[in-house]
């Protein structure tokens, strides 16, 4: 399992390679996708950290603090990280399709896709604050998608 700060520096490092930019809305929504495909194709999550229901959809809150300083601008990649190291071949490329597929939408077509997922309305219509998104509820939704 890796830390999300780690696959969010690999997300943006392979958007900037391929000349992509990426903001921090939709860093998050990737991460959300990121965490789905794990669930479902090695029964197991990407990170350990928790993923919560924001008004804009999905948010790793620890991600997200990283980056909020660059507000909805893009999220600079600021030299290689050797993040990509610490990831194994067989997730690069579990990761590297997630992010491919994610780079086709805006930010607001990826909120808009996860607002009509159960995960996320189920979270969000619960009594309290950034409710988080449960591992079950993502891997329950994606596996009968």
């Amino acid at each position: 399992m890796y830390n999300a700060v780690d696959i969010a520096r690999y997300v943006i490092e392979r958007c900037s390679r391929q000349n992509k930019t990426i903001s921090n809305l939709k860093l998050q929504k990737i991460l959300y996708f990121i965490q789905a495909e794990f669930l479902i194709a090695k029964h197991q999550p990407c990170f350990a950290e928790k993923i919560q229901a924001w008004d804009f959809g999905p948010v790793v809150p620890e991600v997200y603090y990283t980056y909020r300083m660059y507000g909805g601008a893009n999220i600079p990649c600021i030299g290689k990280s050797g993040v990509s190291r610490l990831i194994s071949a067989r997730d690069r490329e579990i990761l590297n399709g997630i992010i491919d597929e994610g780079m086709q939408y805006s930010a607001s077509a990826l909120v808009d896709i996860t607002h009509s997922q159960s995960p996320w309305i189920e979270a969000y219509n619960r009594p309290g604050y950034n409710n988080e998104i449960t591992t079950d509820s993502i891997k329950r939704y994606f596996e009968e998608d």
